[in-house]
């Protein structure tokens, strides 16, 4: 595979942006939340290596170069490459490169963290905050500077945060900025998760209304795997060693296959029915993959184009999984790969975001393993045809 691709030197923006004019505390916008801090937004004092930015001035240049719109984006493409003929809209465009700025630091951060529980430490032995929460204002940080984010939301900050964006043309963003990170000390595979809608709204919106998802994956390699809607395809960047994103994989299909991530089995004590599913996939001799963090496990699904997840509640586990923040975003990546989800009766990108908190239970995969999710616990699925649900080997 060609590898010497064009893309900006170490993440997404132009060289002549100085990283220290960003490098000062933000004023936080008057409608902000009280309980958001501009102090975390330092880049020198948290990050070491500061983010590297792009001024109003760079975004006006941005929307006057690269007019025209490739037909096809190919393997190798850079991140930028890929972006500009994936959509016409430059603040998309200018979201996504931000987002995958702060994802490349991020790995970074993850890779030489030494962490326990709760905190972390330099190399000089100072506990530092732990490695979730310098992610979490890593991906603030990233989207007040992308001059194109309205509000954001957190899973570690449950409250919308105004990124001083516009709201006509802007965005709204919710992220989980560290799922899995209570097995970062154990050096699982973690991971980023966010979902971007348009205008300034994270509530009464669906999972059908995000213009783009994505996931950030932090494990033996990093990488960076994003849908956009109307685009074709869930499409997955190697983060390379000079610091470049380059497209490494397409997904437009999940077809069948014995392989399953079955996720809070602890229910099938009081869910007869997931138990009986959960039978179903050991009697058939599926391959269990499962490592408890849901990045990797639904990731996985993508990139083997076959398989299932599960995450089921029963009448004494409830509902742990937040729609806002990580099904609804992995439900766009999942579905615009050619994959199916289900709340049991329905996509969960139908599903409407009443509450920020919102949770809901789960299950992720190709068609034939969505209709036996919903079959086996319900009864009945709005997916079934006439044909057999046996998976293939």
């Amino acid at each position: 595979m060609e590898t010497s691709v064009a893309c900006y030197a170490r993440g997404a923006f132009p060289r002549n942006v100085s990283s220290s004019q960003h490098s000062t505390s933000l004023m936080s916008p008057a409608s902000i939340s009280p309980s958001f801090n501009a102090k975390v937004l330092r880049t020198s004092s948290l990050f070491g290596e500061s983010l590297r930015l792009v001024p109003k001035s760079s975004l006006r240049a941005l929307k006057t170069k690269n007019s025209s719109v490739a037909p096809k984006c190919a393997i190798g493409d850079s991140l930028e490459e890929f972006l500009t003929k994936a959509t016409p809209d430059k603040s998309l465009i200018s979201l996504l490169l931000a987002m995958g700025e702060a994802i490349r630091t991020i790995g970074y951060k993850v890779r030489t963290a030494s962490c326990g529980g709760t905190a972390c430490v330099n190399s000089f032995g100072d506990e530092q905050l732990a490695v979730d929460m310098l992610a979490d204002k890593l991906l603030f940080e990233a989207l007040t500077y992308s001059h194109v984010c309205k509000y954001a939301c957190s899973e570690e900050v449950p409250e919308l945060q105004d990124m001083g964006g516009p709201v006509e043309g802007g965005f709204s963003v919710a992220f989980d900025p560290l799922d899995g990170s209570s097995i970062v000390d154990t050096n699982f595979t973690v991971g980023t998760i966010f979902g971007v809608w348009p205008g300034d709204r994270l509530t009464g919106v669906t999972g059908a209304d995000q213009v783009a998802a994505a996931m950030g994956i932090y494990g033996p390699r990093t990488t960076y795997v994003l849908a956009i809607k109307g685009f074709p395809g869930t499409h997955e960047f190697l983060l390379l060693d000079e610091g470049k994103w380059q497209h490494v994989k397409e997904t437009t299909e999940i077809g069948e296959g014995k392989m399953f991530s079955p996720g809070n089995l602890r229910a099938t004590f009081d869910n007869p029915d997931y138990g009986k599913l959960i039978d179903y996939y050991v009697k058939e001799k599926y391959t269990l993959r499962y490592t408890g963090g849901m990045v990797p496990d639904v990731n996985q699904i993508i990139v083997k184009e076959k398989g299932v997840f599960t995450n089921v509640i029963s009448p004494t586990t409830k509902a742990k999984l937040r729609l806002l923040f990580e099904v609804a975003p992995l439900g766009l990546l999942i579905e615009n790969a050619g994959g199916y989800s289900s709340d049991g009766h329905k996509s969960v990108l139908d599903k409407v975001i009443v509450n920020l908190d919102d949770r809901t239970q789960v299950a992720y995969g190709s068609k034939n393993e969505i209709i036996r999710f919903e079959e086996t616990l319900y009864g009945s699925s709005r997916l079934k045809e006439a044909v057999p649900v046996g998976a293939a080997a």
